[in-house]
């Protein structure tokens, strides 16, 4: 699969796009661990345009996470094209690798972004949507995608209609998530939709799944039963970031893949931690980490003062010397 003259493989799996989750060393660390491309948290088209510090810092990629989309999000037709030239010109603005794809948010459901009309807001105004990314396709060099769900709401399921408008106006591939606006996260995802979509005669470009995608059984059903030509993993990532090794080897051998060791996971939290370190200091690096931490030893017994110590600790050898108890306390006895 191709996103413009990006070329994905086959059957590629991403990482999604997640504010506070999707951080350079957390797409580091997806990459490493078998995803396809991975994509920035979402970045706010008027926080570009106003030189904010904190929008312009989620704008640099690194070599070692390409292929890398930049995502913007926004609902002023002005502020998205400029913000979408700022994303497309990223390595000479704030340095690093910059973008290979640039790609529009128009699915974000939490309030505060679709309440104002932005993210899956825009659902509410296809024709404003379509001419957004028109003008977006026109303004950069780079290929433009589009994440979007099914509609507002479920008297509004307006995405094959939608898909085609969106392929019309140029963009190079669409990721749909299979639930509408009013749903959040709630309830299971329709992938019939996205089926539909990809089975559409008149749609070329690469169409790409998205919603409850939390196993390698689920992935390999999106490619055989929906026809999808990639698919897009989210929360399920979360302290989880070997998911893309799991599926990649269910696909390709049919066998499940044994689960890490305590070990392996002490290894990857270590990992995760020396990138963040290495790429946001003390003590952000830490304070960021904290959200992954834990929730890479779930479901171990009696871990909840360990888990405390854990995620309270500013002190990086403090954190180390932890990770390393939690691999002596549980290896032996998880492992065996």
């Amino acid at each position: 699969m191709k996103i413009g003259n990006v070329d994905l493989g086959g059957s590629p799996l991403l990482l999604a796009p997640m504010e506070d989750v999707t951080d350079a060393s957390f797409r580091i660390l997806c990459r490493e661990q078998g995803a396809s491309a991975v994509y920035t948290e979402f970045i706010p088209s008027d926080g570009l345009i106003r030189d904010a510090d904190k929008a312009l810092a989620k704008m640099r990629t690194r070599e070692d996470e390409a292929p890398v989309g930049i995502q913007i999000y926004g609902h002023i037709p002005e502020s998205m094209v400029e913000a979408a030239r700022m994303a497309d010109r990223a390595a000479q603005l704030v340095g690093g690798h910059g973008a290979d794809f640039i790609d529009i948010n128009f699915g974000c459901p939490v309030s505060k972004i679709a309440g104002r009309g932005a993210g899956s807001g825009m659902m509410r105004e296809p024709d404003k949507m379509v001419a957004i990314t028109k003008a977006v396709v026109e303004a950069v060099d780079k290929p433009v995608t589009v994440k979007t769900r099914l509609g507002w709401d479920d008297s509004s399921k307006i995405i094959v209609e939608l898909a085609e408008r969106l392929q019309d106006v140029g963009i190079q591939a669409l990721t749909i998530h299979g639930r509408t606006r009013c749903q959040m996260y709630k309830g299971q995802a329709d992938w019939t939709l996205i089926g539909a979509v990809k089975n559409n005669p008149r749609m070329h470009i690469p169409i790409i799944g998205n919603g409850d995608i939390d196993s390698p059984q689920k992935a390999k059903e999106a490619f055989d039963r929906w026809g999808v030509d990639a698919v897009m993993i989210g929360r399920a990532t979360f302290g989880h970031p070997w998911i893309f090794r799991e599926i990649r080897h269910y696909l390709d051998t049919g066998e499940l893949m044994q689960e890490p060791s305590v070990s392996e996971k002490v290894a990857l939290a270590k990992r995760h931690l020396a990138l963040s370190l290495d790429l946001k200091g003390e003590p952000r690096g830490i304070f960021e980490m904290r959200r992954h931490l834990s929730c890479y030893f779930k479901g171990l017994p009696d871990f909840k003062e360990t888990r405390m110590r854990m995620v309270t600790t500013l002190d990086v050898a403090e954190l180390y010397s932890i990770l390393d108890e939690i691999e002596e306390r549980y290896a032996a006895q998880i492992d065996s």
